[in-house]
């Protein structure tokens, strides 16, 4: 079956393995992809700005090596900016890449570098990660619970809603959460975020989140990392399983998305790479539909970018 993926960390592995997409060691490369089905894989640029002397040049330089990859196997894979893109992709018989920045201080707070982003191909940008920036404030950041977006953050919820890029609200606290869902007009994802219920991690979203989320027209991508997912250290598909029932119980099935982690994770995963996404699939015949199972799969998410982008 199809399936699209918002979230992996493929690209910046990429980057700093001096390693390539069309075969490599980790879980995601289009030899993979291509067995796995895949219709379209969001490739994030992961920025960890603690060390960085500027997030926004490494953020470009991470984008102008993932080009070169795409440049050599374009016979396979092609960049996707919107729904038309990928749907023409998908006619030529190609898997569509997606590229994302993982932690908004890669624009290092200037509105003005966001139009750069938007020019070089970026359609989705994860506010924060772990730390606090110049957007909000992360989840882990307890003493900060309170806090909402800051000033540039509200005006980027603006400035992304006119330039057609996705907001992504994984890793973001609960008040930057509620803040932009109330400015953003229009759908909202969490691409890598489970359900806090099922387990109890401030990464995850509440189930008010869940509904906010759901009532918007959003989606949150399921996140394979155990840490978000189960008890033990491999996730396994029973564990998926449990998520997928509970948010579908919450926030109805359009909700739910794929967004895997994968080669972010350090964890076993019973999926043990993109080529093996079908697992899942089979493993839900018989408790969901043929038609509910879709919409995870590329469906739901087929409708959010023809929405949003």
């Amino acid at each position: 079956m199809d399936y699209i993926d918002f979230h992996c960390d493929t690209a910046s592995r990429l980057f700093y393995k001096d390693k390539e997409l069309f075969r490599n060691d980790f879980s995601v490369d289009i030899e993979k992809m291509i067995q796995g089905e895949c219709l379209a894989q969001f490739f994030a640029m992961f920025i960890n700005n603690k060390d960085l002397q500027s997030p926004l040049q490494t953020a470009l330089d991470m984008i102008d090596n993932f080009y070169r990859e795409l440049d050599k196997n374009k016979d396979y894979i092609r960049l996707a900016l919107d729904y038309k893109t990928l749907m023409d992709n998908k006619s030529s018989n190609k898997i569509s890449a997606f590229l994302t920045i993982e932690e908004g201080e890669a624009l290092e707070g200037n509105i003005d570098n966001l139009k750069l982003f938007y020019n070089k191909g970026i359609r989705l940008i994860t506010f924060t990660w772990n730390y606090e920036n110049s957007i909000g404030f992360p989840h882990i950041m307890k003493d900060k619970a309170s806090f909402g977006l800051k000033n540039f953050g509200k005006e980027l919820v603006q400035a992304m809603n006119y330039y057609k890029i996705l907001i992504d609200v994984s890793h973001l606290n609960d008040e930057g959460f509620k803040d932009v869902l109330e400015i953003s007009d229009y759908p909202v994802v969490a691409s890598h975020s489970n359900s806090r219920a099922i387990k109890g991690n401030s990464r995850n979203l509440k189930d008010d989140m869940i509904r906010k989320l759901a009532n918007k027209g959003g989606l949150m991508g399921l996140n394979f990392c155990s840490d978000f997912m189960a008890e033990n250290y491999k996730t396994k598909i029973d564990d998926i399983k449990k998520h997928i029932h509970h948010i579908i119980n919450v926030g109805g099935i359009d909700v739910l998305a794929l967004g895997s982690d994968f080669d972010g994770i350090p964890n076993q995963v019973e999926i043990k790479n993109v080529s093996e996404m079908n697992k899942l699939h089979l493993a839900l015949r018989g408790e969901l539909s043929e038609d509910d199972i879709e919409k995870i799969y590329y469906k739901n998410a087929l409708r959010v970018l023809k929405d949003a982008l």
